[in-house]
């Protein structure tokens, strides 16, 4: 009997079972998946967001705020990077400079005092490669750049380390609630006095599975990126964003915390929720903003390219909804905010629960793998047996340890989140046959037949 289980190993999901943990109650963490970030969570842009943006007096503003403070209070102790780059929201046209004072104003409503209006010859003081035709922009200094693989890695790990319990290619398929849960998985039945959905993509599945209804709709809305290789790095240092519109928040021109530059994503309506595949017509348009912002980019070589999917409902606003008479929670139509909100999210799932556990005194605080590029890196310590992924920098000692331990890599994906091996600029055209090595018999597929997503 468990008096939480957590369906979904997302980012939402993972810090969901570290707050409920930490607070003292018996824990699991249900995915469907080989390994956690198997769906949406696996796909970002990276960015913890102030909320600057966000829908005012919004349950997604507030999530994400708290959730931004909590990483900043937590990172150091689990040992999450920050890269405080600040965003820009650049203008390029007269009717996109007309809506910046809006977004200021705005800015400032969700008490993101710091944001300003910056002129053209500021911006290109600060970012000398941008095309010159900017008309303005507005400055948020405190949007930064995160790992988005190592953050949720984290905070299960610290689940798992105060007491919960993660079981991995463990699908929710029905449930009955007779004062409390009989959940029927994948492998096997168990018992939870309540069930928090943070199922993502498949959210309203679980929703019908466990309580007769779907609420909401999950309406996949898929998103393509490009990525630039290292050298593009040194020609941006600042988060750039569009002026948003109805419908989507636009194309990101972003360094990433792993030293790459990185534009995307698009956003296309499609059925599938677990295909995520690209199309080099949109990746050439993707590439031709980019371009025209930053033209020395023409010149630059791409590293990679990848798809996510965003679990979009009929709403936009987050869909979370309380049953207190079924001890039900669900965290549903989380975004492309997630990644900020999750820990927001979970203290506010702790309130909707309102339960009294004895909170654990002395948590233990697991480190994240150490990924970024403007941290000191494995490869810098002594006796890390050889690099295995010379694109990326990556050790034997690495893979052993990603291998090992309370939340070992189950499959190809998995590895290469917890540490970047095969994500450079060969994209695993050299180390694959080192990795094949190292990985026999501890991932499914094995890697020669695992597909390169």
């Amino acid at each position: 009997m468990f008096d939480v289980a957590v369906a979904g190993g997302g980012v939402v999901g993972c810090a969901v079972a570290r707050r409920f943990t930490l607070q003292g109650a018996r824990t699991v963490l249900l995915e469907k998946g080989a390994d956690i970030l198997s769906g949406a969570s696996k796909g970002n842009s990276a960015i913890l967001h102030t909320g600057f943006d966000a829908p005012p007096g919004s349950l997604e503003l507030r999530c994400m705020q708290a959730g931004y403070q909590e990483y900043l209070q937590i990172r150091t102790r689990l040992g999450l990077p920050l890269l405080e780059s600040g965003a820009i929201v650049a203008a390029w046209a007269k009717a996109q400079a007309e809506k910046l004072p809006g977004i200021v104003a705005a800015a400032h409503e969700n008490g993101v005092a710091d944001a300003r209006l910056i002129t053209p010859e500021e911006i290109l003081a600060r970012e000398p490669h941008l095309a010159p035709n900017l008309l303005g922009g507005v400055l948020v200094p405190g949007e930064y750049l995160i790992d988005p693989w190592s953050a949720p890695l984290a905070y299960l790990l610290q689940a798992l380390e105060n007491g919960a319990e993660v079981r991995r290619n463990t699908e929710v398929l029905a449930g009955h609630f007779h004062g409390t849960w009989h959940l029927e998985t994948s492998t096997g039945a168990l018992q939870a006095r309540t069930v928090i959905n943070c199922a993502g993509l498949y959210g309203d599945v679980v929703d019908e599975r466990l309580t007769g209804t779907r609420h909401f709709t999950i309406k996949p809305r898929k998103g393509q990126f490009v990525v630039f290789d290292k050298a593009a790095a040194k020609l941006l240092r600042t988060i750039l964003l569009p002026v948003p519109e109805a419908h989507t928040k636009g194309i990101v021109l972003t360094p990433t915390i792993f030293g790459n530059l990185l534009v995307g994503p698009t956003a296309e309506e499609q059925e599938s929720r677990g295909r995520a595949a690209t199309d080099e017509e949109t990746l050439h348009i993707l590439r031709a903003k980019a371009e025209a912002m930053l033209p020395a980019l023409r010149t630059m070589p791409v590293t990679a390219i990848y798809a996510g999917i965003r679990p979009a409902t009929e709403d936009k606003a987050y869909r979370v909804r309380h049953e207190p008479e079924r001890n039900y929670i669900t965290l549903g139509g989380i975004r492309s905010t997630g990644l900020t909100a999750a820990l927001g999210l979970a203290q506010h799932a702790w309130a909707l629960y309102g339960g009294a556990h004895q909170e654990v005194a002395a948590p233990l605080w697991p480190q994240a793998p150490r990924l970024a590029e403007h941290c000191q890196r494995d490869w810098q310590q002594p006796g890390y047996g050889e690099i295995i992924c010379h694109c990326e920098l990556v050790t034997r000692r690495e893979i052993e340890a990603a291998l090992a331990g309370p939340l070992p890599a189950q499959d190809w994906g998995g590895l290469k989140r917890r540490t970047r091996a095969g994500m450079g600029r060969c994209q695993g055209f050299y180390c694959n046959a080192a990795l094949a090595a190292l990985t026999t018999g501890k991932i499914t597929p094995p890697l020669a037949e695992s597909p390169h997503d």
